[in-house]
């Protein structure tokens, strides 16, 4: 099975301590957000956990004691944008973003790593000749680290609406312009585009819509054949593998203003005080009345193929 870290919160910028914690402990508790009495615990065991999935903004907490995941697969995506405090008032600078993910690569290997270039948000100041020359500027700077973008538009979401006034969706032509910009780049980079949940008529040679987290994605940086179960996938027309996440919403301290997992400052204040690194969940401790459940876990590697022979350090 695959465990994800950072559809819900960026762990390893803000948790890192607890997330050592969890690993050393080899158990995670997961409070249910629509049925909080619902707990669900999960191992983290190399032996049914296949691949631990991380989505992250400001990776480098995790570089000290990184030696602890080397009994796991890891599949890194590390979000890199262009945008200033305006926009992402506590992420780190760029450049120094892009520096962690060359140590990550260094250490992980190159088909571990994604870079994530998402949210696309166009503006009088973001515009698309901006995006074009962002985009490429980063590629070239990132290409000897990875082989893989992951390339998404901003979706409307109510609480992005509310804490971001004036967004707007980026147009069809808009979008038709910067993927063919970005393919191009791609190209001369080395590295393949994976749309996150866009059109299909997005896609073109050195671009795919099949997801960022798909279950080819993750083979391919892990070097197995999975034979996954059928699921529940998180939204209509995502096939990635997002649905065993330890994280928890309203956690994150990054202030995006186009957060879909954060519904306001208030509530990750008041979440933050609640963190324990010592607790068995990332937010609270648990309770008298909870229900906690351990969760059905195997392996889904096909031991009779594996996808790469040379993939270890590449």
């Amino acid at each position: 099975m695959i465990l994800q870290t950072g559809s819900r919160t960026d762990i390893p910028a803000f948790y890192a301590d607890w997330f050592f914690h969890r690993i050393r402990a080899g158990f995670v508790d997961v409070r249910n957000p629509f049925a909080p009495v619902q707990v669900t615990r999960y191992r983290i065991d190399p032996e049914v956990v296949d691949a631990l999935c991380f989505c992250s903004k400001n990776p480098a907490p995790l570089l000290p004691e990184i030696h602890l995941l080397d009994p796991f697969r890891i599949v890194m995506m590390v979000t890199i944008t262009p945008y200033g405090r305006d926009i992402e008032p506590f992420v780190p600078p760029a450049e120094d973003v892009m520096r962690t993910f060359g140590e990550l690569s260094s250490y992980v290997g190159k088909r571990a790593m994604l870079w994530r270039y998402d949210p696309v948000i166009v503006t009088e100041r973001y515009s698309v000749a901006f995006h074009r020359q962002a985009f490429a500027r980063m590629a070239n700077a990132l290409s000897p680290y990875t082989d893989q973008a992951v390339v998404s538009f901003v979706d409307l979401y109510e609480k992005t609406k509310r804490n971001f006034p004036g967004i707007r969706e980026v147009t069809g032509s808009e979008q038709e312009e910067l993927v063919a910009s970005f393919a191009r780049t791609a190209g001369r980079c080395g590295m393949q585009i994976h749309l996150c949940h866009e059109e299909k008529s997005l896609v073109r040679e050195g671009v795919d819509a099949d997801g960022c987290f798909s279950k080819a994605v993750i083979e391919r940086a892990i070097g197995e054949k999975l034979l996954v179960p059928r699921m529940n996938f998180a939204r209509q027309g995502c096939r990635c593998l997002l649905s065993a996440d330890i994280g928890a919403y309203n956690t994150c301290g990054h202030g995006c203003r186009y957060c879909y997992a954060n519904a306001d400052e208030r509530s990750v204040r008041e979440n933050q005080k609640k963190h324990d690194p010592a607790s068995t969940m990332l937010v609270g401790h648990l309770h008298p009345e909870d229900r906690v459940t351990p969760a059905r876990q195997k392996s889904w590697i096909d031991g009779q193929l594996s996808l790469f022979d040379d993939w270890q350090g590449t």
